[in-house]
């Protein structure tokens, strides 16, 4: 005991990070205070150890009770505990159960459309004012006729509300309410994905905008996370990085320490956990590997900063799926960094391309597949050639094409550690990936999730970074492949006004070299 007593405060603060993440609820009946923190109902789990009733219709009832008195009670008192016993009964609930639930709410909660139709059909019997005043008399005929219009459109905004705002309503008013709605939402996408009906889309769709209007940047703070931050904080950091797995508590230090930044986006209904978060690096220059970043040399003086290279942006919240909390957030941190530290003018990003790798095995599969009339030519000549060259020890096939996939298709990934090989895949999986990043769109807007995530925020494609991220995830999404979005300060808004109204993406003159090379290939090929 005396010797815990010793321990220095980072290590209490390690050992506080370690014991959270190891004895994190595994029920919703486990602790309260984290009842909130579960995930959407595909990902639920109900142990032997939970405490469900045994008659679960029984319990499903008591839950919709709940759900209705929460919508139609109004005294504060009554009102305070049926939102408490519906939110704790919902999460006790099966995952069967939810579903019904959910259900009920979005078919039973609904418009009254029978009266909305009444109010329609009165409404479009109601005689125009014809505008024209005469007389006194004519005055008051007017005054009525308006009167008659004003009554039946209030009624009408009223009846277009579906009655489960009410629920949404409240509850975000309601203590950790906001908190709530976000995870009955990630539920609801959950249960869209296997049923795709259109009364769980219109209560998805209610319930995103509402959450939309409620965490606009206004009632957000932006927060500067570092080490001095408490340790419930950090573990959210931790357990919520999706792009770089934060590895171990130095790995963790570093990034919150010198030449590095980590901001994220807080509200008072949600204290202590980001709702979303972006880890950022100071360089000289703009990196072109995630080693650069995160396993190589230590960090340059922040003086000598000229760049501020965004490695990470990560969301803590499934069911704020589709609010794009991150254009706020980069554009802040943008406006921050600059006023802070005004030597630094660039502001890039070191991106995955999560669909790269998918995209082109598919495309080579189905050139496998096409007749040599229809073939589409997706490597020149001369990359062919240096393939068939280097890889008759590591893959077979008829052509450059299928050598090509059956190579990437391997989860050993041996070819990253020939020379030969990745000398001859530089050249054609880096002109592909600027074709993939620059050309493939799905809906008019860029098919990479990532770089439609930045392009709609004002960036350009600025450089294809060929072995930038040799990790296993790394290879399976791109062949490691990352590249830097740029933006360009004095742009943004033009870039993001372009690219949301015509679908315009701009990119580097590099990238620009790449593409037309492309389709100079195409056109060759159907010569």
């Amino acid at each position: 005991m005396v010797r815990c007593y010793a321990l220095s405060e980072d290590m209490n603060k390690a050992l506080s990070i370690l014991l959270r993440t190891k004895m994190r609820p595994s029920s919703p009946a486990t602790n309260r205070i984290n009842q909130m923190q579960f995930p959407p109902i595909d990902n639920y789990k109900v142990s032997s150890s939970d405490e469900v009733s045994t008659n679960p219709r029984r319990e499903l009832g008591e839950v919709r009770e709940s759900m209705h008195s929460a919508i139609s009670m109004n005294k504060t008192e009554i009102l305070d505990a049926a939102l408490n016993e519906f939110s704790e009964g919902y999460f006790g609930l099966s995952n069967e159960n939810r579903r019904t639930l959910l259900m009920t709410l979005a078919r039973e909660y609904d418009l009254n459309r029978t009266q909305l139709r009444e109010l329609m059909k009165q409404y479009l019997e109601l005689e125009l004012p014809s505008g024209k005043l005469v007389c006194c008399h004519n005055v008051h005929e007017e005054e009525g006729s308006l009167s008659a219009f004003y009554r039946i459109e209030r009624n009408l905004r009223h009846s277009l509300k579906p009655m489960y705002e009410v629920l949404f309503e409240r509850l975000n008013t309601h203590t950790g309410g906001l908190r709530f709605l976000s995870i009955m939402r990630a539920d609801i996408l959950s249960l869209l994905m296997e049923e795709n009906l259109a009364p769980l889309r219109a209560l998805d769709s209610y319930l995103k905008e509402k959450l939309i209007t409620w965490l606009s940047p206004a009632n957000l703070q932006l927060h500067n996370i570092t080490w001095d931050d408490p340790a419930s904080l950090l573990e959210k950091i931790v357990a919520y990085e999706a792009v770089h797995p934060i590895s171990n508590l130095l790995d963790l230090k570093r990034r919150l320490g010198v030449g590095r930044r980590c901001f994220g986006y807080l509200h008072p209904a949600i204290p202590g956990e980001p709702l979303i978060f972006i880890e950022v690096a100071l360089m000289k220059n703009v990196a072109q590997t995630i080693q650069e970043v995160l396993w190589d040399d230590p960090p340059i003086a922040e003086y000598e900063a000229t760049c501020a290279l965004f490695y990470s942006i990560s969301s803590t919240q499934p069911g704020l799926s589709g609010i794009n909390l991150g254009k706020f957030l980069i554009k802040r941190v943008i406006d921050v960094v600059r006023k802070d530290m005004p030597r630094i003018s660039t502001f890039a990003t070191l991106s995955p391309i999560p669909g790269y790798m998918q995209w082109l095995l598919s495309k080579l599969a189905s050139a496998e597949r096409s007749t040599s009339t229809f073939r589409e030519m997706l490597l020149k000549p001369e990359e062919e050639s240096a393939i068939l060259d280097v890889t008759k020890e590591f893959a077979s096939g008829k052509n450059g094409m299928e050598v090509m996939r059956n190579l990437l298709s391997t989860t050993d990934y041996e070819w990253v550690n020939s020379t030969s090989l990745t000398v001859a895949l530089q050249i054609p999986l880096t002109r592909l990936c600027a074709r993939y990043l620059f050309l493939e769109k799905k809906r008019g807007k860029a098919l990479d999730s990532v770089g439609n995530f930045h392009l709609q925020n004002g960036a350009m494609i600025g450089r294809i970074n060929w072995m930038a991220d040799r990790s296993e995830k790394g290879l399976r999404q791109s062949a490691g492949i990352m590249v830097n979005y740029i933006y360009e300060v004095e742009n943004i808004e033009e870039n993001a006004q372009s690219y949301f109204s015509k679908g315009k993406i701009q990119a580097s003159s590099d990238v620009r070299a790449y593409i037309e090379s492309s389709q100079d290939n195409h056109e060759e090929t159907k010569d």
